[in-house]
């Protein structure tokens, strides 16, 4: 009976496990095929300069690429990359929900979202900012809606849109793997965010890995919250490492999801790299989302 058991577990367990490819089973030269559109985050491939980045990112079939100095803005156009995500000008940490930050934030996100227009990007990152002592949780929901809405009709003449992150706030391990602290902590929250500007040029920046450490029920939340929906980002769970088989999301059948909302925007790959060649690590990632063609 046990050994019935068993077979019949593995038998079900197979399935998922093949979605994942592990290190050796990827193929070392495989080139993004659609219909995701695949970016990557600059910064967790550091110290590789941003032209390197892109140069190798493009053979890999990247659509774009984000997360890199304004300097190298030009130069990865130029290798016919896009701008996938222009940064705010705020950090996570020096949010509108702190009334200390108010006009950083402002200043930031409208210069910004200039930028983003200039060279021909649609999309701007923001946060909620840090929980501070003495902090009101309903003063502080105003107050970034409030100033947000500073900038939202400058957004919209523009036709760029702002994307609210959410952050796990469960992970203290590493200062880019958790945000402790971190206000807008519950995706759903995020949400509610979002619903009460009631603008099209104001969505959430689904980040698959920070839903996961906080919540999990990644595709149910994606079925029911993809209308508000305007960017992704990509990372393993546990470590935010590579999407293999050491990590917890099934991440073609997540892919498979997304397709099926009819999104088109970009999927961003921001996990930091383990693996003894950061490139190949990037180039497995393109090809196990693309596992759910």
């Amino acid at each position: 009976m046990l050994q019935a058991s068993s077979v019949a577990m593995a038998s079900c367990l197979a399935p998922s496990l093949k979605g994942q490819l592990s290190q050796s089973s990827m193929k070392p030269d495989y080139v993004a095929k659609g219909p995701i559109r695949h970016s990557v985050m600059g910064w967790c491939f550091n110290p590789m300069s941003p032209a390197e980045l892109a140069r190798q990112g493009k053979q890999m079939g990247l659509s774009a690429i984000e997360g890199i100095p304004v300097s190298a803005y030009a130069e990865v156009k130029a290798m016919g990359l896009n701008i996938s995500l222009v940064s705010g000008g705020h950090g996570f940490a020096q949010g509108p929900c702190n009334p200390a930050y108010t006009d950083q934030v402002v200043v930031g996100l409208t210069k910004a979202i200039d930028l983003a227009s200039s060279v021909g990007a649609n999309k701007v990152i923001t946060f909620t900012g840090m929980r501070y002592e003495g902090m009101d949780d309903e003063a502080a929901v105003q107050l970034c809606l409030n100033t947000w809405k500073k900038v939202l009709l400058h957004a919209e003449r523009k036709k760029v849109t702002l994307v609210l992150e959410h952050l796990n706030s469960r992970d203290g391990s590493h200062p880019m793997k958790g945000h402790p602290g971190y206000f807008g902590d519950h995706v759903d929250f995020c949400i509610q965010l979002v619903e009460s500007l009631a603008s099209p040029y104001f969505k959430l920046l689904f980040d698959i890995y920070h839903v996961s450490v906080m919540h999990g029920d990644v595709i149910r939340r994606i079925r029911r919250y993809h209308p508000l929906i305007g960017h992704y980002h990509t990372a393993g769970n546990p470590g935010r490492g590579e999407l293999d088989d050491n990590q917890e999301i099934n991440y073609p059948a997540i892919m498979r999801e997304i397709l099926r909302t009819g999104y088109e925007g970009y999927v961003a790959h921001e996990f930091i790299p383990t693996w003894k060649d950061p490139l190949q690590s990037l180039r497995h990632g393109i090809q196990v989302c693309d596992q759910q063609l």
